[in-house]
């Protein structure tokens, strides 16, 4: 039976971490870490993700200022926004909520962020960091990832991975964690040649295609480490309500070594570092 990865209790517990940072912090030099949140439009999935973000901030001692905008507010005044926030001596950190309407290119407004504050770690200053392995903010659900996979695996160095995904947001940027520890990665996407064959090869599979249980079981080797980054809303049975299901095929992998489930895995991780990212910016502050 493979071990099943508790995301809760790791996050908790690095919440608890964080939340001792944060007091020491006020302490020693009176910086009560904040954090600015800005959705923009009504999206149901974006207010619950906000919601939850609010919540955890309060938590562990984190300000939050949540910033609420209307669907047709324009690229220029969210710039303004930002620029504001940027010069904000009381946020550390600035996490502009996505998607976001068709009319605003979120690549402008992300690139307009302070990589200083940019705790999503999606700004280019901080994807040439990650990608030259010379520090700044890591993506929270990669650095997730990492810490999920460390609780099962002793030393990464030397392991097959193979990715399976390779957007800006999660595939790219594991795969670059899982290079500077010194794994053998290869990254792959849905439209991959042979992908079971390769993925069987694989000591660690990360799954972020974004494909409800892709990742079967006679994908998976015995004993891999599978990290289950998918997450989908799919129809339940008739008269049933609707479940949230991963990339992998869960019920199908006993013969793996450790898998996280979905939901319950990664996405706390991706909260709790969120909240670990803030703080290292506050640290990090002037």
């Amino acid at each position: 039976m493979a071990r099943v990865i508790d995301g809760r209790a790791l996050a908790r517990k690095l919440d608890e971490r964080t939340a001792q940072v944060v007091a020491k912090l006020l302490d020693d030099r009176g910086i009560k870490p904040g954090l600015a949140v800005v959705l923009v439009g009504d999206d149901p999935a974006s207010e619950i993700y906000v919601a939850h973000k609010v919540k955890a901030c309060l938590r562990v001692g984190i300000e939050s200022f949540k910033h609420r905008l209307p669907a047709s507010v324009s690229q220029q005044d969210l710039l303004a926004l930002v620029a504001r926030l940027n010069h904000d001596p009381k946020v550390h950190g600035i996490l502009v909520q996505v998607p976001l309407p068709r009319h605003i290119d979120p690549s402008a407004i992300l690139g307009a962020i302070d990589p200083a504050k940019d705790v999503d770690g999606f700004h280019p200053v901080n994807v040439g960091r990650l990608s030259t392995g010379t520090g700044g903010l890591v993506p929270c659900t990669p650095l997730g990832v990492m810490m999920l996979l460390d609780s099962v695996v002793d030393e990464i160095k030397g392991m097959s991975a193979v990715v399976i995904g390779k957007s800006n947001i999660v595939g790219k940027p594991i795969a670059m964690l899982l290079l500077e520890r010194e794994a053998t990665v290869t990254v792959t996407h849905i439209a991959t040649r042979g992908l079971p064959d390769i993925a069987r090869q694989a000591d660690i599979i990360i799954a972020a295609a974004g494909v409800p249980r892709l990742v079967r079981g006679f994908w998976v080797k015995a004993g891999a480490v599978v990290i289950d980054v998918g997450i989908t809303r799919v129809s339940g049975a008739s008269g049933e309500r609707d479940i949230l299901v991963g990339d992998i095929a869960i019920d199908e992998m006993n013969h793996a070594g450790a898998v996280t489930p979905v939901p319950g895995g990664v996405g706390p991780m991706t909260i709790a570092c969120l909240l670990a990212n803030t703080v290292k910016a506050a640290k990090e502050s002037g």
